[in-house]
């Protein structure tokens, strides 16, 4: 009897202790998952208002290109006026000033032109990385997924 007594009470002091180790590696592994999901939660953050700053720069980039844009329009409409003007004006114009006005005009298309193509080249720049982005895109979210 007294052989299973002391059994009997090692027995319960070892499920004391196991039960104290369960505990133990329960509050550890609750203490992990709090820090990870905090971990989480501040890329959360960090990613959302990475996102809202992107998103205020962009609308306020467009703001300044809509009032760029309005000012171009304007100042289309004053040289689309001022070449009417300039038809009448040649019509009755001598010949030499006809021709100074065309060698003006000439330099001008000239300027013109060379801008256009610096422009166009920046736009298929700016194109190709928008493409590229929108490309890799998928890629890097499939591999994600393929991850899982």
């Amino acid at each position: 009897m007294g052989v299973a007594l002391v059994f009997g009470a090692g027995w319960q002091a070892n499920g004391w202790r196991l039960g104290q180790e369960l505990a133990e590696q329960k509050a550890s592994h609750t203490q992990e998952l709090a820090a990870r999901d905090q971990a989480a939660f501040l890329v959360g953050q960090t990613i959302n208002s990475n996102y809202q700053e992107a998103l205020n720069d962009a609308i306020q980039e467009q703001t300044r290109l809509a009032g760029a844009a309005a000012v171009a329009q304007r100042n289309a409409g004053r040289l689309r006026d001022q070449l009417r003007e300039a038809d009448v004006r040649i019509a009755t114009a001598s010949a030499e000033a006809v021709r100074d006005y065309a060698a003006t005009a000439n330099q001008l298309l000239g300027q013109c032109s060379q801008r256009y193509t610096e422009l166009a080249a920046k736009a298929d720049g700016h194109a190709l990385d928008a493409r590229t982005c929108r490309a890799a895109w998928p890629v890097i979210h499939q591999t994600k997924e393929n991850t899982r």
